[in-house]
């Protein structure tokens, strides 16, 4: 079926050599008209490598800059030898040809880009650090005023923290916390085994959750889903010009944003390394008892004495200083953003990536500092 006015080519032989005719409508909405713009394509190709074709586009009864545009790139970016137009489409061409003859500036790139790199790299890390120290200096002086005043206090905004960042936490840590517990046990007891020193699978379960892999656990964890709240929740509050009248009426960011969700990590966060260390070393038991028959009696028994009591007291210490680095963390990503969408999602994973590479760290202090401690 033939649309109406539709874009054509025709390749006609008059006596003075061979000559395409457009005729039609080339405007855009014509050329989107389906199979035309592929039949045009087709044909221009085809046409591109003549250069000593005649062209008439004096016949077309409307034509636009896209379709200008196409016969632009089918020349080559330059007028052919023999055209003939409408006097209303030189303009349209003429446009085109004054914009191919702009010529860009290069852009040179210094040899030393990667020094300046590594300069600005630097300089952010240490404003960042700036603006870290600034905020725990706020963070205790607002305890200080909490101490002191404590019927004033944010109690209300520390509740719903612990509720949102600890409560609501509690199903991700307990099913991670679980199957990690399962695969820890499943693979030491197969080397284990190897060596017939199956008691000792509750020495490496016992050590290894409740000293490291609970609280590490538990603060990835956090770290991916309530720190990327916090941060997010500051960055819309951004958006939305809140922060702004927060301040025109007089209340502190600190005092009533910040300084509630570090407390309330800080309470939360050795709450939930009880509950992942207790579901890692459930799974764990399960399996010992699938994989190597060891009575769960047993196990609970032989626990108290294979992981000296100051191992709990670490783990819930490090609990306590990985909620505080993780809501100090997404603060301070969550007021450096500005109000625009792409600023709030950037920075949004940017703090968790840092919260994380943060707690990994201060993980890595923890084990240098008590290498010498905890063990029999």
């Amino acid at each position: 079926m033939r649309i109406e006015n539709a874009p054509t080519l025709t390749i006609e032989h008059p006596n003075a050599g061979e000559s395409v005719v457009a005729r039609g409508v080339w405007q855009v909405h014509a050329l989107a008209k389906r199979g035309a713009l592929k039949s045009i394509n087709k044909t221009l190709t085809g046409l591109a490598d003549k250069s000593s074709l005649a062209w008439d586009l004096s016949a077309i009864d409307s034509l636009d800059h896209i379709g200008a545009q196409m016969f632009w790139s089918a020349w080559g970016k330059k007028r052919p030898g023999q055209l003939t137009l409408d006097p209303k489409q030189e303009e349209l061409f003429a446009r085109l040809e004054q914009a191919s003859d702009i010529e860009l500036p290069r852009v040179r790139t210094s040899p030393f880009n990667w020094i300046i790199r590594l300069g600005s790299g630097v300089l952010s890390f240490f404003e960042h650090m700036k603006a870290v120290v600034i905020l725990i200096g706020q963070v205790v002086q607002d305890v200080g005023r909490f101490i002191r005043h404590p019927m004033a206090g944010p109690w209300r905004e520390i509740s719903a923290n612990i509720y949102h960042s600890g409560f609501q936490a509690l199903g991700i840590t307990a099913l991670v916390g679980f199957l990690i517990g399962i695969v820890l046990s499943y693979l030491s007891a197969q080397q284990l085994r190897m060596f017939g020193g199956d008691i000792y699978l509750v020495n490496i379960l016992g050590m290894s959750i409740i000293r490291e892999l609970g609280p590490l656990l538990a603060a990835i964890l956090v770290a991916g889903r309530s720190g990327s709240s916090i941060t997010a929740q500051l960055g819309v509050m951004r958006v939305t010009e809140e922060l702004d009248a927060m301040l025109v009426m007089g209340i502190s960011h600190g005092f009533r944003l910040i300084m509630p969700k570090v407390l309330a990590l800080a309470i939360a966060m050795p709450l939930l390394v009880i509950w992942t260390d207790a579901m890692a070393l459930l799974g764990g038991m399960i399996a010992a008892k699938v994989e190597l028959h060891l009575a769960m009696r047993y196990f609970i028994q032989k626990l108290p004495s294979a992981v000296p009591i100051v191992n709990y007291m670490i783990g819930l210490g490090k609990g306590i200083v990985f909620g505080m680095l993780i809501a100090l963390t997404a603060c301070h990503f969550g007021l450096r953003i500005k109000p625009n969408t792409e600023s709030l999602g950037r920075l949004t994973t940017t703090s968790v990536v840092t919260a994380i590479t943060v707690v990994i760290m201060a993980n890595a202090v923890f084990a240098i500092v008590f290498s010498s401690v905890g063990f029999n």
